[in-house]
């Protein structure tokens, strides 16, 4: 008697991916708040996704559904923007304050719209604050793993060689906490002040000042000056400046590594001239190169060929051409 078959398992169906994207990611890009608030925002019962309070985050939209923060409707995500901002001395870089002081995006013009600062610079210290519109750029140029040079000038109090500097070069320890090899540079001394120039690409909180108080070296002012790719240039202290869509493309699309620190390409060096006396080919035409003399009838050179052929006695010879056929007698 044949054994009976064993029925075979049922084959568990492939879960699909829900359509849409996690809805904290999309109150990211619409500018509302940061993913990380946004999944606040929705534990708390603050989001209502087609009428109905959520508070899970594991949830994906589609632009089909209508979501409200706070029973606000969430407008569609516009194109990413960025702006840079001067930010003076002691405001605070944050939505609110407990202690009731006054915050960056109080002083913002009215006419921008609602933007998250890229990171954050403490009540003490000033200079350039990316802002923008997109959570998504925001969280994107915050990552570590994007490695981009933030530079600032550093005044301090004392007079420190080269040498005392060394520390922040190799890296230190403050507190059990390690700091990354830091670009340090001793600008001039000034009385009794000092100023330096520091690079870094952790941004650690108020990691310079931690790291000079561990030298007995202490700031009294500082200004960032760039954050990867982007300057302060002139501005202001309150002024704010766009930045064209096109160079925020390009400045997305570099290797940030490779943005400060990388070494200069030699510049290719001339062909040396050939020997004899140089010959003018008139004036340059537009893009600096010259422009090569024209022959008679456009005829191209005979390559190859020397324009005298030499004697035997070492004289020149007469100029060389197309020999004519002999005439016969």
């Amino acid at each position: 008697m044949p054994p009976k078959s064993t029925p075979a398992a049922p084959v568990a169906a492939e879960k699909a991916t829900p359509a849409g994207e996690r809805i904290a990611k999309v109150l990211s890009r619409a500018g509302i708040a940061s993913r990380r608030e946004a999944e606040r925002l929705i534990e708390i019962g603050e989001v209502a996704v087609n009428g109905k309070v959520i508070t899970s985050p594991a949830l994906n939209v589609t632009d089909r559904d209508k979501i409200t923060v706070g029973g606000k409707p969430v407008a569609p995500a516009e194109p990413a923007r960025l702006w840079l901002y001067y930010k003076p001395e002691g405001l605070v870089t944050s939505e609110s304050d407990e202690k009731g002081r006054q915050t960056v995006f109080e002083t913002l013009p009215p006419d921008m719209p609602r933007v998250m600062s890229v990171g954050r610079l403490d009540l003490n210290s000033e200079g350039l604050l990316l802002l923008t519109n997109d959570g998504e750029l925001k969280r994107r140029l915050e990552l570590p793993s994007t490695g981009w040079l933030r530079k600032y000038r550093v005044r301090i109090n004392g007079n420190p060689t080269d040498v005392d500097l060394e520390p922040l070069r190799k890296g230190i320890t403050v507190d059990g906490e390690r700091f990354q090899p830091m670009n340090v540079m001793l600008d001039r001394i000034q009385g009794a002040n000092a100023w330096l120039t520091i690079g870094l690409r952790e941004g650690k909180n108020r990691e310079i000042r931690r790291a000079l108080n561990a030298l007995d070296l202490y700031v009294n002012r500082l200004i960032r000056i760039s954050y990867g790719p982007f300057r302060l240039g002139d501005l202001q202290p309150g002024e704010v400046e766009e930045i064209k869509p096109r160079i925020l493309r390009d400045q997305l699309g570099l290797d940030p590594m490779a943005e400060e620190d990388a070494p200069k390409k030699a510049a290719p060096k001339p062909a040396p001239k050939p020997a004899g006396r140089s010959v003018s080919h008139g004036p340059a035409r537009e893009g600096g190169k010259a422009e090569a003399p024209r022959r008679r009838n456009d005829a191209p050179a005979p390559a190859g060929k020397p324009r005298t052929a030499p004697r035997p006695d070492g004289k020149p010879g007469a100029p060389t051409g197309p020999s004519r056929p002999r005439r016969t007698p």
